[in-house]
């Protein structure tokens, strides 16, 4: 048995305890990477005043949890863009559970939500420090594109196909 099979998704609501602690986990990892020094608690607060979640619920998108081992260990949200578009956002893999094929797993699950909800075409962000996230894309078919939004913090933006 291979070690994406340890994994279940499902769709949970982006406002409840579970979301708000994976976001804050997310958030915490992000930040951090950023500044390249641990984020503070300050600055974790501000990013989610600053980036809130809630419209990755019904009916502006979906807010999916992956569980590992039975235990929470990644998120990723989808967002409605267009009547043809969604967006990918706060694909995270908490550290322990790196490695076992989490990100390949969310990512599939997303796409699927996506395609779920009516989309042909999944767009992301990203930034040139997340590396690893950025070859996760690749090797499930996403080509980086021009900028479609203005956030501060992108400087790499992906589409997939959804078939």
């Amino acid at each position: 048995m291979d070690q994406a099979t340890h994994w279940a998704v499902a769709a949970a609501p982006v406002g409840g305890a579970e979301a708000a602690g994976l976001l804050r986990r997310y958030y915490t990892h992000i930040v951090g990477r950023y500044h390249g020094r641990e984020a503070t608690a300050e600055e974790v607060d501000a990013v989610l005043a600053e980036e809130p979640s809630d419209d990755l619920a019904p009916p502006g998108g979906i807010f999916l949890v992956a569980r590992y081992g039975g235990e929470a260990a990644g998120c990723v949200g989808v967002r409605l863009l267009t009547p043809e578009i969604a967006e990918l956002t706060r694909l995270y893999i908490d550290p322990a559970a790196r490695g076992t094929g989490g990100g390949a797993v969310l990512l599939a699950a997303a796409e699927q939500a996506a395609r779920g909800l009516g989309r042909r075409t999944m767009r992301l962000d990203t930034r040139r420090d997340l590396v690893e996230a950025r070859a996760l894309y690749a090797r499930h078919g996403y080509t980086e594109i021009p900028s479609y939004n203005a956030s501060p913090y992108a400087d790499h933006w992906f589409e997939k196909p959804l078939r």
